[in-house]
């Protein structure tokens, strides 16, 4: 007996979706997304707040966007995502509809349903997509990880910061993040 073939998804597949679901298209399949907690919204908006704020004060152009964003990663037919957080340097990038191309600095903050995902799946798209750094705020585990991502294969890296910790980016050397106020 042969085995069903998969379908591959597409955007308009994610257009066709109702209202009320959230999905995300990782590599032409679909992914459902759960309800965030109340936790999670509280470290989504507190985190994106400090981000944002580093930004704006430094006059460096990036702008910071919170989920519900959509990102179209690779601005391909096979890929959309609405992470987190996300930071975009490049202003060609942003139409109304969303980010086109890989952002600057995604932030994912994990549930129970998300964890695999985030770890995995997300990682080596937004590796291969081009995003420069990655932080994935883990609430079981009380720790957030950053990838440095996009770069010579010799400079990749990852960090790893308790949520008792400063966390610092890569992108952004300059920019402290008290991890304990969120």
């Amino acid at each position: 007996m042969g085995t069903a073939a998969k379908v591959r998804r597409t955007i308009q597949d994610v257009l066709n979706t109702p209202e009320d679901v959230r999905v995300e298209l990782v590599d032409g399949f679909l992914y459902n997304m759960a309800s965030p907690t109340t936790t999670h919204q509280r470290i989504v908006f507190k985190l994106g707040r400090k981000v944002a704020d580093f930004l704006e004060a430094k006059k460096c152009g990036c702008e910071t966007f919170v989920a519900p964003f959509a990102v179209f990663v690779r601005d391909d037919e096979y890929n959309y995502v609405e992470p987190d957080i996300v930071v975009v340097c490049d202003p060609d990038k942003i139409k109304e509809d969303g980010c086109h191309g890989a952002p600057d600095l995604v932030v994912e903050v994990t549930s129970e349903s998300s964890r695999t995902r985030d770890y995995l799946t997300k990682l080596r798209l937004y590796d291969d997509a081009g995003v420069k750094e990655y932080w994935i705020m883990d609430l079981e585990n009380n720790r957030a990880t950053v990838y440095r991502l996009n770069e010579n294969e010799d400079l990749h890296g990852v960090a790893e910061f308790s949520f008792k910790d400063s966390l610092t980016s890569w992108l952004f050397p300059d920019m402290q993040i008290d991890l304990s106020d969120l």
